[in-house]
């Protein structure tokens, strides 16, 4: 069996590609950006084997749920490798971890992230956490802790990975969900921001190898180039959900993510009811027309693969609408009523799209 050998004559962990020096520098590099997450529960520093959250804060509570996430960020992370450009992923790591959380009315607490490298270098490294931190600090949760991980011969030296998972709590009589909705209730959309952090695999073999752009190509309907609309970073609700359960009776959310919007939707809709959601109250941005006529791309196709202008849904009464709508534009959220819940009839589904998009 060969084996690598150093200079000295014996095999060490730096001849094997493991640089335990510059994950050290990495670790210097992040801790103003993680310090900057912390919250008044959070105890000790960086740097420890784990992270440490005072549970007692969660005495006020009757009968606290704690709600847990785990993903990643999928193939955009090869955009922002493409790029040159670190310091953005992490918001979209942020997004579609602590967005999963809220969806059941719990307020994110802390999180976690993994980040694997071919070759660590520490700049990009604290580039990557940075955005991590910026992400948190817009979900109102803390960064105590992580793992970055060098694996040389499994991914090149500019190759990289991220992952996160996290933690939230909500009153047990405070949970949403499908047992809450009712017939009459409407469905609130929410923008996005733009593709977010799913179906890059299709966008990336449509406008690569089927249309042929290339990243650094300004394109006139975006303003701006291919690759700065890709790696916009994933828009955060957490907070702007957290708003709306203060201020109406919200009854579920749902977060738009892989799968689309109606199957995504469906997920929190009862047996017995369904939702439809009428297109023709918002029109996509122009990415989603942009992917669709560069691959011929069928719009069911699109529909079941991106989050067509929508990254979050909430399901409130009637009487709840204007309410709901005024706290979303305060905030800054774009949002508007896409849809209604009705009675399952014998071959509905659970969420349907019906009519066309706005023009």
């Amino acid at each position: 069996m060969s084996q690598t050998v150093s200079a000295e004559g014996g095999a060490s962990y730096a001849s094997a590609g493991v640089d335990i020096e510059a994950g050290d520098r990495a670790v210097e590099l992040m801790k103003e950006w993680v310090k900057k997450t912390r919250r008044p529960e959070v105890l000790g520093g960086l740097g420890g084997f784990a992270g440490l959250f005072d549970a007692s804060a969660l005495k006020r509570y009757e009968r606290p749920l704690l709600a847990s996430a785990t993903d990643g960020v999928g193939t955009k992370v090869d955009i922002a490798r493409q790029m040159g450009v670190y310091d953005t992923i992490g918001h979209d790591l942020v997004a579609m971890v602590m967005d999963d959380i809220v969806v059941c009315g719990a307020e994110p607490l802390f999180m976690t992230d993994y980040i694997c490298v071919g070759k660590v270098h520490p700049e990009r490294v604290a580039a990557i956490v940075k955005g991590i931190a910026e992400g948190c600090v817009l979900a109102g949760c803390a960064l105590v802790g992580g793992e970055t991980a060098e694996h040389p011969g499994l991914l090149g030296p500019d190759d990289f990975d991220v992952a996160g998972a996290g933690t939230g709590v909500v009153e047990y009589d405070r949970l949403l969900g499908a047992d809450r909705i009712r017939t009459g209730d409407a469905v609130i959309a929410m923008g996005s921001s733009g593709l977010h952090s799913n179906g890059y695999s299709l966008v990336r073999h449509v406008v690569f190898d089927r249309a042929g752009m290339s990243l650094d190509q300004q394109v006139e309907e975006l303003g701006r180039t291919l690759g700065e609309e890709l790696l916009e970073p994933t828009k955060i609700y957490s907070l702007d959900c957290l708003a709306l359960t203060r201020t109406t009776d919200v009854h579920a959310f749902s977060h738009i993510t892989g799968g689309g919007l109606a199957a995504n939707l469906a997920r929190v809709i009862p047996d017995d009811l369904h939702a439809t959601v009428d297109r023709s109250t918002w029109a996509p941005g122009a990415i989603f027309d942009l992917v669709g006529k560069a691959g011929q791309v069928e719009r069911l196709e699109l529909e079941k693969t991106l989050n067509m202008g929508v990254g979050m849904m909430a399901i409130v009464p009637a009487d709840s609408v204007d309410a709901a709508l005024t706290t979303l534009e305060d905030r800054g959220v774009e949002a508007w009523v896409a849809g209604e819940i009705t009675e399952r009839g014998a071959h509905a589904t659970g969420a349907e799209l019906v009519g066309d998009y706005a023009k």
